[in-house]
């Protein structure tokens, strides 16, 4: 049975197959709960959940092949939700796994991201920390391939003037 089967029998109600699909994603959505929340605890509450309104929503899937998209989108959506209880957003942690030569640059970088919008943010977060597809992009965030790619070319646009207009970095 393909993977693609299995989300198909999910969404009819097969439980065995809801469990099957949330082990094979489970690991991207404790990412992206850690990525947003910046905690263990906080990243498996959200898991917890997460599962729990996938599971109560599952027969809402139009695409089966989105799945993966779905709960991506779900788990941010939690996260954002949990963020504004406590008044605060910040950019994931992953930020420390960019190599650079100087720890100065990384700084800077976090400090830019910091100046974009919550929604530019998140475009950053999904392209380039969780090498998500423009396409899926798209598809959780409801607009067309070309407004992600023409946002995300803006955004970079803004970080390069931020980060040069310290004279840090002009390669982002």
């Amino acid at each position: 049975m393909g993977d693609l089967e299995i989300v198909k029998r999910a969404i009819a109600g097969d439980d065995e197959c809801f469990l099957l699909i949330m082990q094979l994603h489970k690991d991207t959505l404790y990412r992206t709960a850690f990525a947003f929340l910046r905690n263990e605890h906080d990243a498996l509450e959200a898991m917890q959940e997460v599962t729990y309104r996938a599971y109560k929503n599952m027969h809402t899937v139009k695409e089966p092949s989105y799945v993966k998209t779905w709960l991506t989108r779900i788990m941010m959506n939690y996260c954002q939700d949990q963020l504004k209880k406590k008044k605060r957003f910040t950019i994931n942690e992953t930020l420390n796994e960019i190599s650079t030569d100087n720890g100065t640059v990384q700084l800077e970088l976090q400090e830019a991201l910091k100046k974009l919008s919550e929604q530019e943010q998140q475009l950053v977060y999904m392209k380039y920390f969780q090498d998500t597809k423009i396409k899926d992009i798209a598809v959780m965030e409801n607009i067309p391939e070309g407004t992600v790619k023409s946002r995300l070319h803006k955004i970079m646009k803004t970080l390069r003037h931020h980060l040069t207009e310290k004279g840090e970095m002009d390669h982002v």
